[in-house]
């Protein structure tokens, strides 16, 4: 019974119910202790969302950064809550993903207890800061919220602490200022819906083209008040195309053109000549000019000098023996002389 009991405990405790923040307290103490955290990786944005006169535009642009590299250039960053509500996503990819499934659950479920047709704006905003205040910051999920209810078109800028504003106009993400100037600059209460499109356009380009982590397309969301679902633009506009190359190159793959040769005359005008010292007198041995053996060290080039400088030692040994035969008489030369010298005085006497 009591091991029954702990796989179902386990079991229940590994099954999949959302955010699970358990190890903090093991992080916390492992920081303490002087061990390193992991980098978080970040990601760039820009998003988007305005009220025009007649309901609701949201805009997002597609790209996908993990710190300096583009990983995803068709990311879709505006996530369904409703029909009628919908949500873009700065952050964390997988924090947004999941906070928007898991609010969109708990909204099917709230309409189907309370027997509503809609879930009022609101109702969908309070959930998601309930969830975000509850853990703290530590969901990276920057939200902008919009929606048609019975009360009217509604933006809520919601941060990933849990606090919100309810704004007519909002731009969250690394594209936030670049946007926002464009806002602040353009937007009116009495924009159409074409102006409302292209005001979004716009103020989605200048974030991309002022941020590094902001790219590719525009997709954009049309909440309407007078229909019953939203109208969801994907890849509605290109912002940074790729470019193409002017010139056309004929060269084989794998092979490199030649272009130029040129030759170089060299002309000498200083000549050093350097003489390689001696080899010490221990490597040679008394009776004759015999190579002794080296270390085993020495390389083949070192042995080449050797044998060089022994021979050449040699071949001094041999001259100045044949200068020393030359100076000194030979015994028979001697006796030969004193010879003829006592034959001299023998006839004078």
């Amino acid at each position: 019974m009591i091991g029954m009991q702990k796989k179902q405990n386990y079991a229940a405790s590994t099954s999949r119910s959302g955010f699970n923040f358990d190890n903090c307290k093991r992080n916390a103490q492992l920081l303490a202790e002087g061990y390193r955290p992991p980098r978080t990786v970040k990601t760039g944005t820009s998003i988007v969302g305005i009220i025009y006169e007649n309901g609701v535009i949201l805009g997002a642009d597609t790209r996908a950064t993990e710190g300096p590299i583009v990983s995803d250039k068709n990311c879709s960053k505006i996530h369904r809550l409703q029909d009628y509500i919908y949500c873009c996503g700065a952050g964390t990819a997988a924090d947004t993903e999941q906070l928007t499934q898991k609010t969109s659950s708990e909204l099917d479920l709230h309409r189907l207890n309370f027997n509503r047709e809609r879930v009022p704006v609101v109702c969908a905003s309070r959930m998601m800061r309930s969830t975000l205040f509850r853990f703290q910051g530590h969901i990276s999920a920057a939200l902008v919220m919009g929606g048609v209810d019975k009360w009217g078109p509604q933006i809520y800028c919601i941060y990933p602490c849990g606090s919100n504003d309810k704004i007519p106009y909002a731009a969250m993400g690394s594209g936030t200022l670049a946007a926002m100037s464009v806002l602040e600059q353009r937007w009116h209460p009495q924009l159409t819906l074409d102006e409302g499109k292209q005001l979004v356009r716009e103020a989605i380009t200048a974030g991309v083209f002022n941020d590094l982590g902001s790219g590719s397309n525009i997709d954009m969301c049309v909440i309407s008040c007078d229909k019953a679902k939203a109208e969801y633009l994907r890849t509605e506009t290109i912002t940074s195309e790729r470019g193409e190359t002017i010139a056309k190159y004929a060269i084989n793959p794998n092979t490199t053109v030649v272009k130029s040769t040129s030759i170089l005359s060299i002309e000498v005008l200083n000549k050093n000549v350097y003489e390689v010292s001696r080899l010490p007198s221990i490597l040679f041995s008394s009776s004759s000019a015999r190579f002794l053996p080296v270390e085993p060290q020495a390389s083949s080039g070192h042995h080449m000098l050797q044998e060089m400088e022994i021979g050449q030692e040699e071949e001094q040994q041999q001259q100045q023996r044949q200068e020393d035969d030359d100076q000194i008489p030979s015994g028979s030369q001697v006796t030969g002389k004193s010879k003829n010298n006592a034959d001299d005085e023998q006839k004078e006497q």
